[in-house]
């Protein structure tokens, strides 16, 4: 079926202009905005109470919007590091000692300081774990799409930047790994297996690398975690829904067993749809509640670690949805800073200018977990004026880490809540 560019550009607008209404919690602008623009009267049916919704044939562009479906696609499978060589007996320290050595003449990757959390929690445990959230972009993205005009070309190059993406990995010695714009799944894979992890992967259902020139396959979501740490007690994946409808992004949550205290808990990642605007951030609303719900299905009371790239800035409502539902979820660094979340996760230039804010997050059920710290950002004279990605940085988006602990004593609603699941 043919698309009317124009029809469309029109739906696009109209529907910007009602999901903006949507968004607002005021009655009383709902209705204004209402009878400017229809020129309804006051006596109308009270239809602008309930959330705006696309009609379909809008939303079914708008799940696929960003995948450059007036391309063909150039079908591709994960091949290209397949003659690779990576060392498969050679312990964390030496391997990072060897992966430095591939990248001859780069300089060092950017460093940052780490921050204790304040006021921790005494009665937590001595038995922290580490978990590290990264959107490491995409190579077929970032070398055909993103428009980096401040990254010079040769820190986009492939044959280099893996390995800086594998020395941050490994200098910051995560126990759990959870990756977004994953194009190259086999090549951490094959690395990570080496020092003990265990890895999972759920492609994006029409990756816009698809569509791009050199690809080396779609991207999506990876999720590692140390087998010498957790075992898998159970994997489940899912196609995230906006209003009944399939979108095209995809989460991947894993139910693990610590074991040291042989707890069980549930680590579940995603990245949610990009782009600005009320529409988008409706959809990403959506996505926010199907997230949770995808949660609740099986977590069971379990300690949970919800992390991703969410596209979204803390003013928008899936991060009210993501901080304010069931079950009750905290943001990681907004607990490390006094309530208040990172200056940036993102800070790049594109050919439409200079993007710096904040769309990732770690979130955990503070009831259970404790953060025991965390990573800073580096400054704006550690990044440099070419932003990043960069020679000193392998991604546009800055890898969050943070170690948790296990509560050791829970409140007694919990309690009584897992007893009464147990009968």
């Amino acid at each position: 079926m043919e698309i009317n560019i124009t029809e469309l550009n029109e739906s696009l607008k109209l529907a910007e202009k009602l999901a903006r209404i949507s968004l607002c919690s005021s009655r009383r602008t709902k209705s204004l905005f209402f009878q400017q623009q229809f020129e309804i009267s006051k006596e109308s049916p009270e239809q602008e109470e309930k959330p705006y919704v696309p009609p379909k044939h809008l939303l079914l562009y708008l799940v696929r919007m960003g995948s450059f479906t007036s391309r063909p696609e150039m079908k591709s499978k994960d091949c290209h590091d397949e003659t690779v060589y990576i060392p498969t007996d050679l312990e964390d320290k030496f391997l990072l000692d060897w992966v430095k050595d591939q990248q001859k003449g780069a300089p060092p990757l950017l460093r940052r300081m780490y921050r204790i959390a304040k006021g921790r929690d005494p009665t937590s445990d001595n038995a922290p774990f580490r978990i590290m959230q990264w959107n490491i972009l995409a190579q077929a993205l970032g070398t055909h799409a993103d428009n980096f005009v401040s990254c010079p070309p040769s820190a986009l190059d492939w044959k280099s930047r893996r390995f800086r993406i594998l020395e941050e990995i490994l200098f910051y010695n995560p126990d759990i790994i959870c990756l977004q714009e994953v194009d190259h799944f086999k090549f951490f894979e094959r690395a990570l297996k080496a020092q003990g992890f265990e890895g999972y992967f759920v492609p994006k259902p029409d990756s816009p690398c698809i569509y791009l020139p050199e690809n080396n396959g779609p991207d999506g979501c990876a999720l590692f975690y140390r087998s010498s740490r957790f075992e898998l007690v159970e994997l489940n994946t899912k196609i995230l829904e906006v209003w009944k409808v399939q979108s095209n992004q995809v989460a991947i949550m894993a139910v693990l067993r610590d074991i040291i205290s042989g707890k069980e808990f549930v680590v579940l990642t995603t990245h949610l749809k990009a782009r600005q605007g009320a529409l988008l951030a409706s959809l990403r609303h959506e996505q926010g509640m199907d997230l949770l719900s995808f949660l609740e299905e099986f977590r069971q009371k379990r300690p949970s670690i919800v992390c991703g790239d969410f596209n979204a800035e803390p003013n928008e409502p899936v991060y009210e949805v993501m901080t304010n539902s069931n079950p009750k979820l905290s943001s990681a660094y907004a607990r490390l800073n006094d309530g208040e979340e990172l200056p940036y996760s993102t800070w790049k230039i594109r050919g439409s200018g200079e993007i710096k804010h904040n769309i990732d997050y770690i979130f955990f059920t503070e009831d259970q977990l404790t953060v025991e710290g965390g990573l800073d950002m580096p400054t704006e004279m550690e990044i440099g004026p070419e932003r990043v990605p960069s020679a000193a940085y392998p991604s546009d988006h800055f890898s969050l880490i943070c170690d948790f602990s296990f509560n050791v004593h829970q409140s007694f609603a919990l309690r009584m809540e897992n007893l009464r699941s147990r009968q």
